[in-house]
């Protein structure tokens, strides 16, 4: 029985099947859902878990190269919660573009994991290096 680290066995699954330049979609509670996505969903109540801690449970283990977000999440958060996604990433260079553009990535992404985040514009996608 696995004691430490992610215990979520469906999120265990998807992580495990990430290759080299696989992409990974990590959203809010509202993002749509996206049938031909396989969904694993985390998301307890509003704001639980957040994005950032869904990353520290699975950055130190995993390889990031780059990473997409919606250019609106700079004009619509603090300094501070975008300080947090940047320490939660681990430094990894950030890609912003109109938030258009970031939803058409998303099929690209092999899986999605829902969260309980609230941020605004806080989705991201992470592609393996």
């Amino acid at each position: 029985m696995n004691t430490t680290g992610i215990l979520n066995p469906h999120l265990l699954s998807l992580l495990a099947r990430i290759r080299h330049t696989n992409r990974l979609a990590i959203v809010d509670h509202a993002f749509p859902f996206w049938p031909e996505i396989e969904t694993v969903d985390l998301s307890l109540v509003r704001g639980i878990p957040t994005i950032p801690q869904v990353l520290d449970a699975f950055v130190p283990g995993f390889k990031i190269g780059p990473v997409f977000m919606a250019e609106e999440f700079n004009r619509h958060n603090t300094p501070e919660q975008q300080a947090e996604f940047q320490r939660a990433l681990g430094g990894a260079a950030i890609t912003f573009e109109p938030h258009v553009e970031f939803k058409q990535r998303v099929p690209e992404a092999i899986g999605l994991i829902r969260t309980g985040d609230e941020t605004m514009y806080g989705n991201l996608i992470i592609e393996s290096a």
